[in-house]
């Protein structure tokens, strides 16, 4: 099970450019991941915070994710190896009243021979999966390697992982941050072993 709060910036549908200050905005998602019978991996999403109404509708109808709309704010200080970032979220909707409070403290960058089996099985992902009606879908994700710092919990206030219906993970969190890379997503498709090779 992984909270991930993040930095969306200048998302935009095919072909479509992004829409100004519609288009960069904070996330936070809880999610867990899958592998489908082809080994190859994917993303579950249990729900999604972001503070634009818009592309909480458009993502809830187009990609039956469950997206809800939240505020939100990001703040830090400085820069590089030691800098702090801040990730807030409260719930307005459905069913508002979640919330999450996140503060890392960044470390170095981990050499990609550095990273271990587990940030590897994190990170490497390459779809999503979600449901229509009864149906799996399947949507391809394509995205150059994440950049992965270490980072340390400076604090975590959170209910959003038991308004997902989970229990709270016991023991310590794997804390990583990454500036971020360019992330495509496809269109979703019936769950089917032809489709995902």
């Amino acid at each position: 099970m992984g909270l991930i709060p993040f930095h969306m910036r200048r998302i935009r549908l095919p072909g479509l450019p992004p829409l100004g200050p519609l288009s960069t905005f904070p996330e936070t998602n809880i999610r867990t991941y899958i592998v489908d019978p082809t080994g190859r991996r994917g993303v579950w999403f249990l729900s999604l915070d972001i503070t634009r109404l818009l592309p909480t509708a458009v993502a809830r109808l187009g990609y039956r994710l469950p997206y809800c709309w939240s505020t939100m704010a990001i703040d830090g200080e400085g820069h590089g190896e030691g800098a702090k970032r801040r990730y807030a979220s409260q719930r307005r909707w459905p069913r508002g009243g979640a919330k999450s409070l996140v503060t890392v403290r960044i470390g170095r960058q981990i050499a990609a021979c550095d990273l271990t089996e587990l940030d590897h099985f994190l990170t490497a992902r390459w779809a999503l999966g979600t449901t229509f009606g009864r149906r799996l879908m399947w949507a391809k994700v394509t995205h150059p390697p994440w950049p992965i710092h270490s980072a340390e919990l400076l604090e975590c206030d959170e209910s959003l992982v038991a308004a997902a219906g989970l229990r709270l993970p016991r023991g310590e969190p794997i804390v990583r941050w990454s500036p971020g890379v360019e992330v495509r997503i496809g269109v979703p498709r019936s769950f089917r072993r032809s489709n995902l090779r």
